[in-house]
């Protein structure tokens, strides 16, 4: 059956993601490559500059998938109109032997090459935090501190000077006041308080409890009164949580205002649970 506000099934939508971990794992840099689209872009992590552009994700290939063996242990999908969001752990080992383990949400918005073409991957926005990364690498013994020494020099031979300092953007964000905001909005809206819920959005704040259609702040009070969330992950101006909802699971999206009218407010908040 084709997924809610898509033509395609959330099986067809599901297969053409599970393209990704599989040409990841046997190093197929072609293959990874072409599950994208021309102009797909790669944000990993959400915060860093993005990738636009075939040659630009090759060489985000060469950078961080090619050196490294990377598992991916998915916990729970929901496709959303075009879009599949998955709640995973990623283990990525180094080339020293050092092994992450990386908490992580993925979403990847889809598109279709043509009447009849195939999937594609337009935008891969991976939710993860950098900082505690480097804060596992910098504590994993020698290993880890060689695994370090390694990765600069690889950064500059493939993303050069400019592409090292788009990388440590991924540094910055809303990080721990980002979450207080959600646990604060969750709690708000545990409560049934409007004006609790109203103080955490930016005017005109984008509400969806599906992901893909929009709500009024009060049928969203109404709908997401019984949120739960845990695994919190800031990155950029996102706050990704693993959500309960109603008996279903899935993952909650919360993006914070740039507008310096509403500082620390949130912009969106989008519910895909399923």
């Amino acid at each position: 059956m084709p997924d809610r506000g898509s033509p395609h099934s959330a099986e067809a939508l599901l297969d053409a993601v599970e393209q990704s971990p599989k040409a990841v794992a046997i190093h197929d840099k072609s293959a990874w490559v072409g599950i994208f689209a021309p102009d797909g872009q790669v944000n990993d992590p959400v915060g860093s500059t993005p990738h636009v552009g075939t040659a630009a994700i090759g060489r985000f290939f060469d950078t961080f998938i090619a050196p490294n063996t990377i598992a991916f242990e998915v916990q729970h999908d929901v496709v959303a109109g075009m879009s599949v969001f998955r709640d995973l752990t990623v283990h990525t080992t180094m080339s020293t032997g050092v092994t992450m383990h990386i908490p992580m949400h993925l979403r990847y918005d889809l598109v279709e090459q043509g009447p009849d073409g195939p999937l594609k991957i337009q935008r891969l926005f991976a939710h993860w935090e950098l900082q505690k990364m480097v804060g596992q690498l910098l504590t994993s013994g020698g290993r880890g501190l060689l695994a370090s020494v390694i990765l600069g020099p690889q950064l500059v031979r493939h993303q050069g000077l400019s592409g090292c300092a788009g990388f440590l953007r991924g540094l910055s964000g809303v990080r721990k006041r980002g979450k207080r905001r959600v646990e604060d909005l969750v709690a708000a809206l545990a409560q049934g308080d409007a004006a609790a819920v109203s103080a955490q959005l930016a005017p005109n704040a984008t509400l969806s409890l599906d992901g893909v259609g929009e709500n009024s702040v009060a049928e969203f009070i109404s709908g997401a009164r019984h949120l739960q969330v845990d695994k919190l992950l800031a990155a950029g101006r996102t706050v990704t949580a693993t959500a309960q909802l109603d008996g279903k699971r899935g993952v909650g999206l919360f993006e914070f205002s740039q507008n310096a009218a509403s500082p620390g407010t949130l912009c969106a908040v989008r519910l895909y649970v399923g």
